[in-house]
């Protein structure tokens, strides 16, 4: 049983994550990527969690095929039970020797079944199928499986690609039904919206008067979307935060339990651990809790199992009591630490901002002058959080911050409400992993290698703000 923050295996990174809720426990499938060359077949590996702190790693669930079988890769898909007990996964095979009509390599929906709890899966390879007509052969993926109620069908939604059309905006999230979980027939697309790629990991479900769409935006953006309606029929609602995260947090989907809907994702690794490496597929597998606003809106932050797990307070100094006002009406002001954090914490600061404030926030992993650091940057006039560092470093080379021609990475930023008055930012750091959170209602995840340790601060750009409270806790394993 390994305590932790983010898991990861030993052995390897999480890519897509199939969250299943059974009897309490989160039965998280994750695809287990093995940077390699030559690369192996994708096989599904399998860690529960009761509390989302402790993950018991159970290694392959799914193992992928051979060389010359379909399954090479055995990629994303979903898993659901039947009236009988027994539980049927639904998958996504790919070789990338075996190409379609079009030449594209083949994607195929597969079937396996479990009849011991998920223990052991059969592979039923007579049930496989492709995309019919109208369809790319190589994008036929995803199948996510639920239950229409309304019609007593099952519903399978694939990630897929209509054959012609302009080559961006060609994405569909295709459908199939089912009254058995074993014959399929191809329906209607489930949303067509002519606007991206293509809709990767789709994911449904209802929640009170609302239904939501979730799916992971395959374009520039790489961003977990979401929509809503009052039937899974839509017509779809784009809500004015329809993002879960930020470029790092990818393809997540969702479980309940309690009547609580966790998000579980992945956050990006970057190439050669550099701050300004490029986003690599795979990473470390994390969880947001998504809480339901009054207005059907969906706000995203640290499940309350997590940030308990961090009891341990560390006292930190800044030279006087708190509250402390930082007032820089055409300037910036900056109040750093005496303490040197530790590379684990979670850290809860309020903060007053008052009326025509340009900026304020935290400084992480900070100098004793705070000029170098990450830092969480609040902009009340542009309406967003931001990621950014100093020095921003390219390819190792720190001159280029003195000139100030690197820009922060625009893709690390969220939209977020900041109303004079007071706000509470959440960080939860754990090595090279920072994820922040604005009112409980705005996660931004992202790395952090560049800075292995420092202080923290707190900051404020032409206005004023007050830091009225500030908590730093710890875990005592740690």
């Amino acid at each position: 049983m390994t305590y932790s923050v983010f898991f990861q295996p030993a052995d390897g990174w999480v890519g897509d994550v199939i969250p299943f809720q059974k009897d309490g426990e989160f039965w998280l499938f994750y695809l287990h990527e093995v940077r390699s060359d030559p690369k192996p077949g994708t096989s599904w590996n399998l860690v529960t969690t009761k509390d989302l702190t402790r993950f018991e790693d159970h290694g392959v669930s799914l193992r992928h095929g051979g060389d010359g079988e379909a399954d090479f890769n055995a990629y994303t898909g979903s898993v659901v039970c039947d009236e009988s007990g027994i539980h049927h996964l639904f998958y996504t095979a790919q070789n990338p020797r075996h190409l379609g009509s079009d030449g594209a390599p083949l994607q195929l929906v597969m079937h396996a079944t479990s009849t011991d709890g998920m223990l052991t899966w059969i592979k039923h390879p007579e049930l496989t199928f492709g995309a019919p007509a109208g369809y790319e052969s190589g994008d036929w993926r995803d199948p996510f499986v639920f239950k229409d109620e309304a019609s007593g069908l099952w519903r399978m939604l694939l990630a897929a690609r209509h054959a012609d059309g302009p080559e961006r905006r060609r994405g569909v999230i295709a459908q199939c039904v089912s009254p058995n979980l074993m014959d399929w027939e191809h329906a209607e697309p489930f949303w067509d919206p002519r606007r991206y790629i293509t809709h990767e990991c789709p994911d449904v479900f209802a929640w009170g008067d609302w239904w939501y769409l979730v799916y992971s935006e395959f374009s520039e953006s790489f961003t977990t979307r979401y929509r809503m309606a009052k039937s899974p029929d839509g017509p779809w609602i784009v809500p004015d935060r329809d993002s879960v995260d930020g470029r790092a947090f990818y393809a997540s989907k969702t479980a309940e339990r309690d009547g609580r809907r966790f998000f579980f994702g992945w956050i990006a690794s970057k190439e050669d651990n550099r701050d300004d490496g490029a986003w690599q597929w795979a990473g470390t597998m994390s969880v947001l809790e998504a809480r339901q606003n009054d207005d059907g809106t969906l706000a995203f932050s640290f499940a309350d199992e997590l940030v308990e797990s961090f009891w341990d307070d560390i006292p930190v100094t800044f030279g006087s009591a708190l509250p402390v006002a930082l007032h820089a009406p055409d300037g910036y002001t900056a109040m750093v630490s005496d303490e040197v954090l530790p590379r684990q914490f979670y850290a809860r600061a309020v903060l007053q901002i008052e009326p025509d404030t340009t900026e304020c926030g935290l400084l992480l992993r900070s100098s004793a002058d705070g000029d170098e650091s990450y830092i969480i940057r609040l902009e009340p006039k542009r309406g967003r959080m931001v990621f950014d560092r100093w020095p921003r470093e390219i390819n190792g080379d720190a001159q280029w911050h003195i000139s100030g021609d690197v820009p922060f990475e625009i893709e690390l930023e969220r939209p977020c409400e900041l109303v004079p008055g007071e706000h509470t930012l959440e960080l939860v750091v754990d090595g090279d992993l920072c994820v922040a959170v604005v009112d409980r209602q705005v996660a931004l995840s992202t790395r952090i290698y560049g800075l292995p340790d420092g202080r923290i601060g707190v900051f404020a750009g032409e206005g004023t703000i007050a830091l009225t409270d500030l908590e730093i806790r710890k875990r005592t394993d740690n």
